[in-house]
């Protein structure tokens, strides 16, 4: 099982960090040691002084697929839920300024926070759902896919292209803006549509 994280696929947080607007979907990747799953807390890592949450809606493939036309897309993942990418935004930004990889900011261990996965058909309109995070009882993040600079069709039939999808994998499709730093003893909350889907803690 892989991790596959689209990179700004919203305008507004592409603006917030100073990030041109991309013309073609972005993409890394994050192993799956960086999953952290049923609540159970973030430990804040000792590497990092400005870990950021990210919420995003994820996808979870259940179909083997290559080079997948878009408009077979919608076949290939039948779940969802919602996630927070976590990023090192002081490591990340010096392996910017240096021209390297970011991975370290990216996929370290308990990285990924993931919620349970429920079935998409659960919703009527995938390019008009609303999630948010809520920080410590304050509401940071509040988005809707239909903001999606890439929506979910042309996220999978890219990402095909390059890397073979398999049941499992799970894709990060982007983080609206609101974004900032935790810090221990921080509480999230992460909701699709009203209804929390993750609440955990920072340690």
């Amino acid at each position: 099982m892989k991790i596959i994280a689209i990179g700004r696929n919203y305008i507004e947080h592409a603006k917030e960090l100073n990030n041109p607007i991309p013309k073609e979907p972005m993409f890394f990747m994050k192993p799956e040691t960086s999953i952290i799953r049923n609540n159970k807390p973030f430990f804040y890592p000792d590497f990092s002084e400005d870990v950021h949450y990210e919420a995003e809606i994820v996808l979870k493939i259940n179909k083997l697929g290559k080079n997948i036309e878009e408009r077979f897309a919608y076949r290939y993942f039948d779940k969802i839920g919602i996630g927070i990418d976590f990023t090192a935004r002081d490591l990340q930004q010096k392996c910017k300024e240096k021209g390297k990889p970011w991975e370290i900011a990216k996929a370290f261990d308990g990285a990924a926070p993931i919620s349970e996965f429920v079935p998409k058909s659960n919703y009527n309109d995938l390019n008009n759902l609303h999630f948010s995070l809520d920080l410590n009882e304050k509401m940071v993040q509040n988005g809707t896919t239909k903001d999606l600079i890439f929506n979910f069709d042309v996220l999978i039939a890219y990402i095909s292209k390059f890397v073979t999808l398999k049941i499992g994998d799970l894709i990060f499709t982007g983080t609206p803006a609101g974004v900032g730093q935790v810090k221990k003893n921080d509480r999230l909350v992460a909701k699709i549509e009203g209804e929390t889907f993750m609440d955990f803690y920072v340690k």
